[in-house]
């Protein structure tokens, strides 16, 4: 059992007078630790003295008989061993986190993203998963403007969506665009005309989408509406039933417009991009996983075709 006044403070000195300790005790008194510890005979003997000093008890018996330890020191000895054997374990674990990425991800992600878009998402997951990490991802969908109330209140890391730029306490950086185009569904009087022209745009009641995008510009201004929706889904369920006209993203509209159900009206004219950005809170200094993160996702983003990497 270590003295009261080591037990109060642990010193790097104490440290280095319990290896000299260890080392004579392993090598079977002082005379064979010199050429082990480098130092002379009398020299460790001082230090020994030196540790029995600070323990307040004699560790070992040496002289005529040879050096053998006291009871207490055999404790001693065991006790510094276990020490050491706890500052090695330590010294391994602190060195294996030194590049251990920890923590965890929240991240949100606008609704309906296309399957390209979805697939460069997991091969950045996929990316980050090979690293020495060990973070907890969460992801959720929600609507452009949710997302944005989630980054201000720290309760996402990240999100991906159509913002509007206007939130200056968050930081946009561009990562993809979608193309929109305009489109009616059966039963809608522009759905069998030969020829619409913009003017026959006019009379139509277009799905009013609130969110208003900075960047993009709709190629009409919107008359009258009576139909109201931030969801993508709840704008191709109003042009689905044939009363309404509205915008829609092209990869949503596909198979509808393949199987005969939506007619897309004017694409040259009507069609626009909206780009997405990936978002986060200017004023919050990232962690190391999110800065991972983010280098994974704008590589991802950044290849010539999607692909999940393979395990």
């Amino acid at each position: 059992m270590f003295g009261a006044a080591m037990l109060s403070q642990l010193h790097d000195l104490d440290l280095q007078l319990l290896r000299i300790f260890v080392t004579v005790v392993e090598s079977g008194g002082f005379s064979a630790a010199q050429g082990e510890l480098g130092i002379g005979q009398s020299t460790i003997s001082t230090q020994m003295a030196k540790l029995e000093t600070r323990l307040g008890f004699r560790l070992c018996e040496r002289g005529k008989a040879g050096f053998r330890l006291t009871p207490k020191g055999e404790q001693v000895l065991a006790a510094t061993r276990k020490l050491f054997g706890a500052i090695e374990t330590f010294k391994g674990e602190a060195q294996g986190m030194a590049d251990l990425l920890l923590g965890e991800l929240r991240i949100g992600l606008s609704e309906s993203l296309d399957d390209q878009v979805l697939q460069r998402l997991g091969a950045a997951i996929g990316r980050f998963r090979q690293r020495h990490q060990a973070v907890h991802f969460e992801l959720i969908s929600a609507m452009p403007a949710e997302l944005e109330r989630r980054l201000l209140q720290d309760r996402l890391h990240l999100a991906i969506g159509y913002f509007s730029g206007s939130q200056a306490a968050l930081d946009y950086q561009p990562l993809f665009s979608e193309q929109q185009g305009l489109f009616c569904g059966v039963g809608h009087p522009l759905f069998q005309r030969a020829e619409v022209g913009l003017e026959d745009l006019a009379a139509c009641d277009l799905v009013h989408h609130p969110y208003r995008f900075e960047e993009a510009r709709q190629p009409f201004p919107s008359g009258p509406s009576s139909a109201r929706t931030e969801q993508v889904e709840c704008s191709l369920a109003f042009v689905l039933s044939g009363a309404h006209v509205g915008f829609l993203p092209e990869h949503v509209a596909a198979p509808w417009e393949a199987s005969g159900q939506l007619r897309r009206l004017l694409a040259d004219e009507a069609g626009y991009r909206v780009q997405f950005h990936l978002g986060s809170h200017r004023g919050r200094q990232p962690s190391e996983a999110q800065v991972a993160f983010v280098e994974d996702l704008l590589a991802a983003f950044a290849e010539g075709e999607p692909r999940v990497p393979k395990p």
